[in-house]
């Protein structure tokens, strides 16, 4: 499992890429991607691409980046998710809190 958090060059937009599964073991390394961005971005990419598997506590984490990101205000996407991975979200009621492409 590996996190790395890209920004843009204007600062306003954090990339957040997850590789392989996604569960509790990552929870300080997820936090850290966003908590220590050089700017304070107002958009939100989590790239799931490479992600393998996620649990409730990564459920967890991706509502405590959303309230990081403003809560009702944040603007955030995940993006690339595989089937099992977009089917959790669904079932997990996400779309209604994120946009997931």
């Amino acid at each position: 499992m590996a996190i790395w958090a890209t920004e843009s060059a204007d600062g306003k937009e954090l990339t957040i890429k997850i590789q392989g599964r996604f569960d509790f073991s990552a929870h300080q390394e997820f936090r850290d991607a966003y908590e220590k961005a050089n700017d304070d971005p107002t958009h939100y990419i989590v790239d799931m691409r490479e992600t393998t598997y996620l649990d409730s506590s990564a459920l967890g984490m991706l509502l405590l980046l959303r309230d990081h990101a403003g809560g009702d205000n944040s603007d955030i996407q995940i993006i690339n998710c595989n089937p099992d991975v977009k089917k959790i979200l669904t079932i997990s009621n996400f779309e209604q809190l994120f946009t997931i492409k």
